[in-house]
């Protein structure tokens, strides 16, 4: 989480830009970005990949997703740091106020899926270990995570988030440890082939895969945001750049392949991850990994579901809560969606298609950061309040781009690509449209009613 915004500031950080005066330390926010690196996910990712496309197609996967988020995350993370906007408020301004709450509100239902998905993980463990009902451990994963987005304790889950990343480190080292001790060290690992040989072209299908993870760069712009500008070369290339990439990705996705590989695995699954945890690691070590890798991430999930759930009823229906309760009715459909059976399969399957949405998004950002255009009509000075209804290049162009991924998607027709496709034309449509554009798709003379702001 961020650090803390100082109380006499009276800004909303949900539905304001965060000020020069208000931002968070460089350690405070690096230890407080990194916890996003320890999901079990990036492990469960690699591993079901090289199933798939084999294990040298998707470490050449690896390393071209490190590149491409390190390069797109820096330029994310350098306008966030400049302008204080969070993504909510950037998709005011590429795709006025009708687009924007629906960028938001999918937002919002992304980072509380993965807050589904990786709780689960937890009580799953809870459940394998200790025997505690499925139902009870979820209870308590919901009740100890909703209070960390709380403001009254962001600086203490900076501290916690510091202090758990080396016991994550020393986890995913005594896995592989472990791991070695059992099985014997075979290097067939790093080259697996899956029956019948990779498919042509394995390591784009991999590639692709690891574009489904795109949502971390609407993670980084919500994190970013409060970095100081005097940080914002370090924020670049380091905290949001390729170093924490090859550790989210690339390393976790190394000891993936290395897991299931070393322990013969036909099929991967989340749960199919723990219970080698498990079995290496033995039921208490494995149930602590599980807890720090887990926790860690979700801080993040449960504070971005919950801003941006804030802001888009703030904007959609001028509901004005404190962000304490805002938190609490993430913790409560939380629960009630971990509570229902197969949580595991609904909840890929619903990211997928959200995946598709994020990418044109990341898209339609990066054109229209990189193109100057905004700058030449309106001037430095982003104006998020004074939007239209709808900015039709950039409107236009999300709905375009993620409209053909869907389509791709539902209809089977090249729906390997979709993700790929959606970003290239999503891209190309913005970039066309911009040379048309005027000031009027950016903003408008019509000031909307004031908000009084909500001190977090």
């Amino acid at each position: 989480m961020p650090g803390r915004m100082s109380t006499d500031e009276g800004v909303d950080t949900a539905t304001h830009a965060i000020p020069d005066t208000a931002r968070a330390g460089r350690f405070s926010l690096t230890m407080s970005w990194w916890g996003v690196c320890s999901a079990l996910f990036y492990i469960f990712l690699g591993a079901s990949l090289s199933v798939a496309y084999g294990s040298v197609n998707t470490i050449i996967a690896m390393v071209l997703s490190v590149i491409t988020y390190g390069l797109i995350n820096g330029v994310l993370s350098r306008y966030a740091i400049k302008t204080g906007l969070s993504v909510a408020l950037i998709s005011r301004v590429l795709f006025g106020k009708v687009g924007a709450l629906v960028a938001t509100a999918i937002f919002s239902l992304t980072a509380m899926y993965y807050a589904i998905f990786e709780g689960s993980v937890i009580a799953t463990a809870a459940n394998k270990v200790t025997g505690l009902s499925y139902f009870v451990a979820a209870v308590i994963v919901v009740v100890y995570s909703v209070p960390l987005v709380l403001g009254s304790v962001q600086n203490f889950l900076d501290k916690l988030n510091g202090v758990l990343l080396p016991f994550y480190l020393l986890g995913l080292g005594a896995a592989v440890t472990f791991t070695i001790v059992k099985y014997g060290w075979s290097g067939d690992w790093a080259t697996f082939v899956p029956k019948g040989g990779a498919p042509s072209w394995g390591w784009l299908h991999a590639y692709v895969g690891y574009m489904g993870v795109w949502v971390l760069m609407m993670f980084t712009v919500d994190f970013a945001r409060f970095g100081a500008r005097k940080h914002a070369g370090y924020h670049r290339w380091f905290n949001f750049g390729m170093p924490f990439y090859l550790v989210t990705l690339l390393l976790s996705g190394l000891v993936g392949i290395f897991l299931i590989n070393a322990g013969g695995v036909a099929t991967v699954s989340e749960t199919g991850v723990v219970d080698q945890l498990i079995v290496v690691l033995g039921g208490v070590p494995a149930l602590l990994f599980i807890w720090v890798t887990q926790t860690r991430i979700n801080s993040a999930n449960y504070y971005l579901a919950t801003v941006n759930m804030q802001a888009f009823f703030d904007r959609a229906a001028r509901i004005k809560l404190a962000k304490g309760i805002w938190a609490v009715v993430v913790g409560t459909v939380v629960l009630i969606m971990m509570s229902l059976t197969d949580v595991f399969s609904y909840l890929l399957l619903a990211l997928n298609y959200q995946g598709i949405f994020v990418t044109a998004w990341v898209a339609v950002a990066m054109v229209h950061i990189l193109s100057g255009t905004y700058k030449r009509l309106v001037g430095d000075e982003v104006d998020h309040d004074r939007v239209p209804a709808v900015n039709p290049a950039g409107l236009g162009a999300w709905v375009v781009g993620a409209g053909l991924g869907l389509v791709m998607t539902l209809t089977g027709f090249g729906a390997d690509w979709a993700p790929l496709a959606t970003v290239v034309i999503s891209a190309g449509l913005y970039a066309a449209l911009l040379p048309r554009a005027r000031s009027q798709w950016f903003t408008t003379s019509t000031l909307e009613p004031a908000v009084q702001p909500t001190v977090v």
